[in-house]
């Protein structure tokens, strides 16, 4: 795919190129779904627990003797029908991951980046010349860029200077990430791309073809 190349300023600076292997178009669609679900389910912690009846404190003398009070026969207070006792099937600790080979994995990103490169502005030396953090020179920049301030987006960098990072984390719409550290989920969860001239390169080299 063939992408135009603007300036800071918004103007057309020239024309560079991007061709990775996508997935077929059957199973395109599925092969991204996985990988995100794969992704959202490692960034669950699953560490909930819950105690039983053998790990709560205490309930190991019969509260009162089995006959003769008129009450229903108790062995134990830490039983799961009394208050502060154990948890039946409660929660424990575990893990949600979900397996995915490697081939896929970097199957389903290159897919899903060749699959937003319309939505995406290729940018020459995108805030090189800004020397201190400040967050209205990124949102100026994104208006000159034809990118409304409602919209979220994703900016690619080779290498996401102090500076840069400084004025973008104040922007709630807007996330910053190196070019090579991309993921599935954000590159479909963004409304626009914007992509450093030279994150185009660490792209091809880190996420060609195996």
């Amino acid at each position: 795919m063939e992408c135009t190349v603007r300036d800071w300023q918004g103007k057309e600076a020239g024309k560079t190129s991007i061709d990775l292997k996508v997935a077929k178009e059957t199973s395109a669609v599925d092969l991204m779904h996985r990988a995100v679900l794969r992704q959202q389910a490692h960034s669950r912690q699953g560490t909930a627990s819950t105690l039983t009846r053998s790990e709560v404190r205490g309930g190991g003398r019969k509260p009162y003797k089995q006959k003769g009070t008129g009450r229903a026969r108790q062995g134990s207070i830490r039983t799961p029908l009394r208050p502060g006792g154990g948890i039946i099937f409660g929660p424990k600790p575990r893990s949600y991951g979900l397996s995915m080979n490697r081939k896929e994995r970097r199957l389903a990103l290159r897919t899903a980046l060749m699959a937003r490169m319309e939505d995406s502005i290729v940018v020459k030396d995108f805030g090189k010349s800004l020397k201190t953090p400040k967050t209205s020179e990124i949102t100026n920049a994104l208006v000159r860029l034809g990118i409304s301030k409602d919209s979220k987006v994703l900016i690619i960098l080779s290498e996401p200077s102090e500076a840069i990072s400084r004025s973008v984390r104040n922007l709630e719409k807007v996330k910053l990430i190196a070019a090579d550290q991309l993921n599935v989920f954000d590159l479909l969860h963004a409304n626009s791309l914007v992509l450093g001239e030279t994150a185009i390169a660490i792209i091809k080299e880190v996420y060609g073809d195996d």
